[in-house]
């Protein structure tokens, strides 16, 4: 009997979620065959059999927490599909049979506790299963025999680690006789009882780890944000003119977006602390402009990662981004496409957005922010009123290694190679 276990998935990702299963006890499967979905904090990632054979038990279920190195199933490579279980079955009852017989042996109890431990396990599983724990915690409290639901977390987020779990172990009856409210508190809010109709549906792991980052990236930078308008008259302008001849020439659409990414990289080269990033005590300046562009889909906003977006023209940013979009919509990208990122840029426009403040996507520095384009009368330079298309930009900083002045210019150089972008074109 071999067993299929979590691979090593990256160097960042070592625990994830069992999303789908793509085989079923008693289906016969190849060596690299995929046979269950893997749901991690950044991608959703297949698991392959390491062997031809039949599955004959699935070990872990769909929703259950594992990390690398779990076994999750097991696979007979001499069996034949649709006739293991029963097999399994015939091979099983006889060592039962003389498990019993051997019953007024002395080793009988033990055996019999071996039996039993798996029961308490599996009840204990359920009883816990809403609570939220890391796959080495959940580990431990099957080891010990404890309930979830009775461990009081001290992370701040209500997340379950393996001290909370030792802790528990240790304290026993003490712990819940001496802090009884404490630990009724957070059960209360969480299960808030209602008397209208409700729905609960438990957050995927890629939302806990949206929801996590979140909050900690307001914790441990002082952001700030800070707006200017912009005028769209001229790239919409040029946009029109040169659309039709650009789509022949490139076989792709001449968006906003290029235009965008190339004022972008233009205001960093002027203003390079944006383009950095804090570790312990030092700045790291980057001499790269690798551009995160944000793309939301149904499980939640992604940041896959245009390399080196300096070194290609408009065409070739606006090839790398609808690549990237639409790999974010089949759920094809990779742990590649969204690790590293220099800075980046979110459109909240495309949903109506008028106005926001992007937060930043840690360790990054530096977040633009993209609204609608709203036709507003402006006072032009001549005193006279014009209608104008303009569109409301939002940088967020960190204000650590990023000073308010810095800021402000570094949003009106973005401002002024929009208003004229054919320097754009000419140095992109």
């Amino acid at each position: 009997m071999s067993e299929i276990k979590i691979p090593e998935l990256a160097e960042s990702i070592t625990e994830g979620t069992i999303s789908e299963w793509l085989v079923g006890k008693g289906d016969k499967v190849e060596k690299g065959d995929a046979v269950v979905e893997l749901e991690t904090d950044k991608v959703n990632v297949e698991v392959n059999s390491d062997y031809a054979g039949v599955i004959t038990e699935i070990i872990q279920e769909e929703g259950a927490d594992v990390e690398v190195g779990d076994v999750i199933a097991k696979v007979d490579e001499n069996a034949e599909a649709g006739g293991s279980a029963s097999g399994e079955e015939e091979k099983e009852e006889p060592a039962s049979d003389s498990k019993e017989e051997k019953a007024s042996e002395p080793d009988s109890s033990k055996e019999a506790e071996k039996e039993e431990k798996p029961e308490k396990q599996d009840d204990s599983s359920e009883s816990s299963q809403d609570v939220i724990a890391s796959p080495a915690a959940r580990k431990r409290a099957r080891e010990l025999g404890i309930d979830l639901s009775d461990v009081q977390a001290r992370d701040p987020l209500g997340r379950i680690r393996p001290e909370d779990v030792d802790s528990a172990a240790k304290g026993g009856s003490e712990q819940k006789e001496s802090k009884p409210a404490k630990k009724e508190e957070p059960k209360q809010s969480e299960k808030t009882e209602f008397d209208k109709p409700v729905e609960r549906i438990k957050m995927s792991r890629r939302r806990q780890t949206i929801a996590r980052n979140l909050v900690e990236v307001q914790q441990e930078s002082a952001m700030l944000t800070t707006f200017n308008e912009v005028d769209m008259s001229a790239v919409m302008e040029l946009r029109n003119k040169r659309k039709e001849d650009f789509k022949e020439k490139h076989g792709v659409k001449l968006g906003f977006m290029s235009f965008f990414t190339k004022a972008v990289i233009g205001a960093l080269k002027d203003f390079p602390l944006l383009n950095a990033e804090i570790q312990g005590k030092e700045i790291v300046k980057k001499h790269f402009y690798d551009i995160g562009i944000a793309v939301s889909t149904d499980e939640g906003l992604v940041v896959p990662v245009v390399r080196d977006a300096d070194k290609l023209d408009f065409a070739g940013v606006e090839k790398e981004i609808g690549n990237l979009g639409q790999k974010a919509i089949n759920k094809e990208l990779s742990l590649k496409d969204l690790q590293g990122g220099s800075f980046t840029i979110t459109n909240g426009g495309t949903f109506g957005s008028m106005l926001s403040t992007p937060i930043l996507n840690s360790p990054q520095v530096g977040i633009l922010g993209m609204h609608n384009i709203q036709k507003r009368p402006m006072v032009m330079p001549d005193d006279s009123i014009e209608v104008r298309p303009m569109m409301y930009l939002a940088v967020s900083y960190d204000h650590r290694i990023v000073d308010g002045k810095e800021a402000v210019q570094f949003l009106v150089r973005i401002k002024e190679l929009l208003e004229d972008p054919y320097d754009l074109l000419l140095e992109g």
